[in-house]
């Protein structure tokens, strides 16, 4: 039976970015939450992946299997990240291999034990948890691109009625015509390209006891953290300029050709 609650928060991408992860963690508990959950992607982009599993295992929370979690613990080549420009493969290479080299066989172990999801009960309503999405993860569940159709078919194959991803990097939600819900929680690990060093989080709230998605209520949370300090570890790491870049002015340099038109058009690049 899967666990019962009222209010949730939900965070994505943490990319390395403890800063990040220690700031929202205390946000949340001032929303009196009755869980916290990570939707995957733990390492990537940032510095000193390790310092990210002590702040989940003390603050209790559970975590979805992202891709970059899955590669790291099956030992793979790459990161699954699903791109296809080169430019994007060749910096997610150098993301993938400095996190493999800093994340312990400790911390490897434990990736191994994560699920691909997790389905819980928000008041009435059915919740599945995934990275990118149920079917694959690794999937971009884009706002502009992705059809109701295609959504209400994720919420009909897995019998949910609230589906939260990430993956992507930018938040959304969606009210599906069925009166069902689609969520991508956003990132913690980076901006989402919109110019500001800010990142966020999701706070998802059953409002009623009925199984209609109009008493479930969804907050993104800004959150605002060291980003200078991260910035500078990273220099110390060796990390590319162009991901240091990114933390300190808010815009994506990497990453962009996966971008849909109306996504890209939103930033600077």
């Amino acid at each position: 039976m899967p666990p019962s609650v009222k209010k949730i928060a939900l965070f994505g991408g943490v990319y390395s970015n403890h800063h990040a992860l220690s700031a929202a963690l205390a946000a949340s508990r001032e929303y009196g939450v009755d869980a916290t959950y990570c939707l995957g992607d733990l390492g990537a982009f940032g510095p000193h992946p390790d310092l990210v599993y002590p702040l989940l295992r003390t603050n209790g929370v559970e975590v979805v299997s992202g891709n970059y979690d899955d590669s790291l613990a099956r030992d793979l080549a790459d990161c699954q990240c699903g791109y296809t420009d080169p430019r994007d493969n060749y910096f997610a290479r150098l993301s993938y291999e400095y996190t493999v080299r800093n994340t312990s066989e400790a911390n490897k172990r434990f990736l191994r034990t994560l699920p691909n999801a997790i389905r819980l009960r928000l008041g009435g309503h059915r919740v599945l948890l995934s990275h990118g999405s149920p079917r694959r993860q690794n999937e971009f569940l884009w706002e502009s691109t992705t059809p109701d159709h295609f959504l209400e078919k994720l919420c009909d194959d897995f019998e949910a009625d609230v589906i939260a991803v990430t993956h992507t990097g930018l938040k959304w939600q969606r009210h599906l015509p069925s009166g069902r819900l689609v969520v991508n929680v956003g990132v913690l690990g980076r901006p989402e390209n919109d110019g500001t060093t800010r990142v966020w989080f999701t706070i998802v709230e059953a409002r009623g006891v009925g199984n209609g998605t109009d008493a479930v209520h969804v907050d993104f949370v800004p959150v605002h953290y060291d980003h200078r300090t991260l910035a500078d570890e990273m220099r110390q790491e060796g990390l590319p300029a162009e991901f240091i870049e990114t933390i300190e002015t808010g815009w994506w340099t990497t990453c962009l050709e996966v971008l849909p038109h109306k996504e890209r058009a939103r930033g600077k690049l």
